[in-house]
C-alpha cells in the first residue's frame, strides 16, 4: 500500500525469460499484487515467471509460519485454479493464444479493476523502466491531481539522450499526432508504456476497445480525454539495454495511424458535437477540405502549365491563397481545442 492506497503493477511480458525475473525481484515493497501476463511467449518466460512466483510464494509461508506460534502445516497452502494461492502477492496468467502487447495490458487490467485495486502501474518486463521512478508515477494520482500519469523521456535533452536518433524521430512525429488525436496538448513521448492510472479512470474507459499492437497508449488517451480524465506526464531518462523490440514497423505504422484517425473523429464527435460545441470540429472539417482543394489544384495549375495552356505563377494564386486560409483554419482549431482541455494537463519534473 502507497499513502492509503492499494497498488497494482501488470507486468505484460512476450519472450523475456532473460528480464523478467529481475523485473518482479526489483519491485517495490509497497506494491500489493502484481499481475505478470506471459502472451504465450515462445521461449522460456512461463517457466521462469512460475518458478519466480513459486519461491516468493515459499518464502512468503515461511516468514508466515515464523510469525505463528503453532504453524498448522509446513506445507505451503492449497493452490486454487489459477495458479496461485489466494493471498499470493503475484499473480501469473498466461494467455492461450498471443494477443500483443496491447491485450496482455487488458488482460491484467481487467483483473486489477476487478480486485478493486486503487492505482494500477503498468510496467514492461524487459528492464528499460526504473522501478525507483513508480513513486513518481504514483504521487500526481494518490494527491488527487491526475487520474492517469506517464513517462516522458522528451522533456529535456538529458531524458532522451540514450533514445537512438530513429526512435527519437518517431516519437516526436508520433507525439504531435497524438496532441491532435487525443487532445492533451501538454503531454510527449505518447508511446511511453510506463503508466499508471487510477481505479476510477479504468472503469471509465473501454477495455475492449484498447487495441491489440503497442498503439494502445494513443488509444488510451483518446479513450481518458472524452471520460475527462486528468493525464499527467511525469519526466524519467530513457533506459536502454540488451533487450529486443516486438514492434513490427509493418504493421505497427498503418495500426497507428488508423488508431489515431479513430481518436480523432470520436473526441471530435463526443466532445463537441455531442454538446452543441461546433467551432473545434468546423474549423478541423475546413482545414481538411483546404488541404485537398488546394492539393488538387496545384497539380491542375501544373498539369495546364506544363501543356502550356495557362502561366503558371498567376494561375498559382488560388492553391496558394487556399494554402493560407488552410493554415488560418487549422490552427485556429489546434488553438481554441488547446485551450479547450487545457485543464486535463498536468506536467511533472
Amino acid at each position: 500500500m502507497y499513502r492509503g492506497h492499494t497498488i497494482g503493477v501488470v507486468v505484460p511480458a512476450y519472450n523475456e525469460a532473460d528480464h523478467v525475473e529481475g523485473v518482479l525481484a526489483t519491485l517495490p515493497g509497497f506494491v500489493d499484487r502484481v499481475y505478470v501476463v506471459d502472451d504465450r511467449s515462445t521461449d522460456d518466460t512461463w517457466d521462469a515467471i512460475t518458478s519466480f512466483v513459486e519461491s516468493r510464494d515459499r518464502q512468503e509461508v515461511t516468514d508466515r509460519d515464523g510469525l505463528d506460534e503453532d504453524p498448522v502445516s509446513e506445507d505451503p497452502p492449497a493452490v486454487p485454479d489459477g495458479g496461485r494461492a489466494a493471498w499470493s502477492r503475484f499473480v501469473p496468467i498466461r494467455h492461450a493464444e498471443n494477443q500483443g502487447a496491447g491485450g496482455a495490458l487488458r488482460t491484467g487490467y481487467r483483473h486489477a479493476h476487478a480486485d478493486g485495486v486503487d492505482v494500477t502501474v503498468a510496467m514492461d518486463a524487459d528492464g528499460q523502466m526504473d522501478p525507483d521512478r513508480m513513486r513518481a508515477l504514483l504521487d500526481p494520482i494518490v494527491g488527487g491531481v491526475a487520474d492517469y500519469t506517464k513517462g516522458n523521456r522528451l522533456g529535456t535533452g538529458e531524458d532522451s539522450r540514450e533514445m537512438p536518433p530513429f526512435r527519437l524521430l518517431g516519437n516526436r512525429l508520433l507525439t504531435a499526432l497524438t496532441k491532435l488525436s487525443a487532445g492533451y496538448w501538454h503531454l510527449q513521448d505518447p508511446q511511453n508504456g510506463y503508466t499508471a492510472i487510477s481505479h476510477r479512470a479504468l472503469a471509465a474507459i473501454d477495455l475492449d476497445r484498447i487495441p491489440d499492437d503497442h498503439d494502445y497508449t494513443n488509444d488510451l488517451l483518446a479513450q481518458l480525454n472524452v471520460a475527462g480524465m486528468c493525464v499527467a506526464d511525469v519526466a524519467m531518462p530513457a533506459k536502454y539495454g540488451d533487450e529486443e523490440s516486438t514492434i513490427d514497423y509493418r504493421t505497427f505504422v498503418p495500426a497507428t495511424l488508423g488508431t489515431l484517425a479513430y481518436g480523432f473523429i470520436h473526441r471530435m464527435a463526443r466532445t463537441y458535437l455531442e454538446n452543441g460545441r461546433y467551432t473545434v470540429p468546423a474549423l478541423y472539417a475546413a482545414a481538411t477540405a483546404g488541404a485537398a482543394g488546394s492539393a488538387l489544384a496545384a497539380i491542375g495549375v501544373l498539369g495546364a502549365a506544363i501543356g502550356g495552356s495557362v502561366t503558371i505563377w498567376p494561375a498559382l494564386l488560388v492553391p496558394v491563397a487556399t494554402v493560407v486560409l488552410t493554415v488560418l483554419a487549422f490552427v485556429g482549431g489546434t488553438m481554441i481545442d488547446a485551450a479547450h482541455n487545457r485543464p486535463l494537463g498536468v506536467t511533472r519534473t
